[in-house]
């Protein structure tokens, strides 16, 4: 089964969550709306200068024919006063477009004299005004249920005078690792053991996803340990995440586990690193199982568990942005499984794209990630890529990229 196989199985199976909570503007960022924004206003709300400058009637203006300044209008703080024939009103940017006035003239095209100001070029009737209602009339869906909240949606919320935002609740992950040589970082290792990176990384990729996580640390090669921490990961969370202990070893007991407590619903994938992965579910929740080393440990929980995570979480799901690149360096594969190879994506002095491989890509060297900023998507089919060829490329989200502009 291909991974977008897979997803689609995933996303059948596990229904989005339809409850919902309110939470301040200032605390929605990062959350899925819950319900479409319908705008309560016109916007904007009145007629408005664009400009700093001179509102005036169009049809009153001449080169040869001041016009009489009568008093500023500033954003909050509009011109009151009457406005005579021949008479204008200084205006600032967003300030409120006078009664009778239906233009607006910039200051860099006038010419004052005290109370007296000419203009030299003819005025286009409605120039530089923002017309009320012109970006958006009271009634207008302007977000959608299942957007998930960033700075802009944010700006969009408060331009309509939202101050309680529904969102869905957070979702709720328990999380942890497998495995008797698996020790925290800045402890001794003995011989044989190495240190627990999958965890960690996977704590981080879920942060960008605004779940609550649940983690529950590094748990032994022992049955009855395993079992318990599934009881309690089911019992607190909406989704449990391990990883290690999904492949065929003696030692390996998550299957035996949800043999016991729910069910697996497939094993392996046609996928390159990470062929191991284990979804599920039990009791009271559904179930991931990553492999144990760390590069497909962190491929699958890109490519499979992020969008599983913001389907339930209620958030539109859509495919990855995906780009054509030229190859910089040949790519070695066999057939049979889809290939996640890790890249640098650039833009050549010509302009094009271009990509190369971050070197040796075994699925236990996490420094082929950190040094990539992008997948070089390879198909099930595919026999290897000569340097010079157009491949697919899928460039890391703010999850995996801590480099602003991904080097792009």
């Amino acid at each position: 089964m291909l991974p977008a196989q897979a997803l689609e199985k995933m996303f059948a199976q596990v229904p989005p969550r339809s409850d919902k909570t309110w939470v301040p503007l200032e605390a929605a960022a990062g959350r899925v709306l819950a319900e479409d924004i319908v705008a309560a206003l016109d916007l904007p709300p009145f007629a408005n200068s664009a400009m700093d400058g001179y509102a005036v009637r169009a049809e009153e203006v001449s080169p040869d024919q001041p016009l009489t300044v009568v008093g500023t209008a500033f954003a909050g703080v509009p011109f009151e006063g009457e406005i005579g024939p021949h008479q204008c009103v200084r205006i600032m940017t967003g300030g409120l477009l006078p009664d009778g006035m239906d233009s607006i003239v910039m200051q860099e095209q006038a010419e004052r004299d005290e109370d007296q100001v000419r203009f030299a070029e003819p005025v286009r009737q409605g120039q530089f005004v923002r017309a009320r209602g012109s970006e958006l009339t009271a009634g207008t869906p302007v977000l959608s249920r299942g957007t998930r909240i960033g700075g802009a949606e944010i700006g969009v919320l408060a331009t309509v005078g939202i101050a309680q935002v529904p969102v869905y609740p957070k979702l709720k992950v328990a999380l942890f690792s497998t495995g008797d040589e698996l020790k925290p970082p800045g402890t001794e290792l003995a011989p044989g053991e190495i240190y627990d990176s999958n965890r960690h990384a996977l704590r981080t990729m879920l942060n960008t996803l605004h779940a609550e996580v649940i983690d529950l640390g590094v748990i032994p090669d022992d049955l009855d340990a395993v079992r318990a921490a599934f009881h309690e990961a089911d019992r607190q969370a909406d989704m449990v995440i391990t990883s290690g202990g999904v492949s065929v070893g003696e030692a390996d007991f998550i299957k035996v586990v949800l043999d016991e407590l729910g069910q697996i619903n497939f094993w392996k994938l046609a996928i390159k690193p990470g062929k191991p992965f284990a979804f599920g579910q039990l009791p009271n929740s559904w179930f991931c199982g990553l492999p144990g080393n760390p590069v497909s440990s962190m491929v699958t929980g890109y490519q499979l568990v992020q969008p599983l995570l913001a389907h339930l979480g209620g958030e539109h799901y859509r495919p990855a942005l995906t780009l054509q690149a030229k190859l910089q360096t040949p790519l070695r594969k066999g057939p049979g499984r889809q290939e996640y190879q890790r890249g640098v994506l650039q833009q050549s002095d010509s302009g094009e794209l271009v990509v190369s491989a971050t070197g040796a890509q075994g699925s236990d060297m996490t420094t082929s990630m950190s040094r990539a900023n992008c997948f070089i998507v390879l198909p099930q089919d595919c026999a290897g890529v000569a340097e010079g060829e157009w491949v697919t490329v899928e460039p890391f989200n703010a999850s995996l990229n801590g480099r602003l502009g991904g080097g792009l």
